[in-house]
């Protein structure tokens, strides 16, 4: 996301030829693929493990610092290359994303006009802070000292890094599509009408209904 926000704000002649579907799917390949192996080294390493204890996991998920904990295997050396692995993953796409984000600042600061300040902010700033949210609680589950664990500070923590990223990430892209936020509204407003309200409650929303369609509506084409 990054990396398409960089070519479009700093490059948008060379758009199409720099993020074409090639481009696409080799920066998905990518992606998938040390997704993959980050993945396989964790199960990995969580088979070759001797659980001793208790096989009950204090979180919603196997989480490997918790399945660490259950072993009565000698964890220390495994601990420490999981933690430079998932930094080596983490750091890299972090300062990946840092670099893009710097040149898209040194461009927008040359723009004259203030509304193309905010309208690329909007976008690069709420992509920046999912990004940093992930990364800093992630980070703070596998690195937070022994002595500040809770259980519920743990489920809080892997819930901002696990559920909320993705999430943010759906609702603020979906919601800058104009298509989208229209016809979410539109359906709000078909449902609201349907409700048994008086003759007088039913006619403002039609006509409440009726502005909305004409302010999405472009303004050379004809009813």
């Amino acid at each position: 996301m990054a990396y398409d926000r960089y070519v479009a704000i700093c490059k948008p002649l060379h758009y199409g030829s720099l993020l074409g579907s090639r481009a696409c799917a080799q920066m998905a390949a990518a992606a998938w693929g040390s997704g993959f192996l980050y993945a396989l080294l964790h199960t990995a390493n969580t088979f070759s493990l001797s659980l001793c204890q208790s096989n009950v996991v204090d979180q919603f998920f196997c989480e490997v610092p918790k399945i660490l904990q259950l072993s009565c295997t000698e964890s220390y050396l495994r601990e420490i290359v999981l933690v430079i692995v998932s930094v080596f993953f983490g750091f890299g796409c972090f300062v990946f994303i840092v670099l893009s984000y710097v040149q898209i600042f040194r461009v927008v600061l040359r723009i004259p006009s203030v509304q193309g300040w905010h309208k690329t902010f909007s976008t690069c700033l709420l992509h920046l802070a999912v990004v940093s949210l992930f990364l800093s609680t992630a980070m703070f589950s596998y690195l937070k000292p022994p002595s500040i664990s809770s259980p519920s500070l743990n489920v809080v923590v892997v819930v901002l890094y696990s559920v909320m990223p993705p999430a943010l990430n759906s609702l603020i892209y979906s919601l800058r599509n104009k298509e989208l936020k229209g016809a979410v509204i539109k359906e709000a407003v078909r449902v609201e009408c349907q409700k048994p309200y008086t003759s007088l409650d039913n006619f403002y929303c039609f006509y409440c209904f009726h502005n909305f369609y004409c302010a999405l509506k472009p303004q050379n084409s004809m009813i």
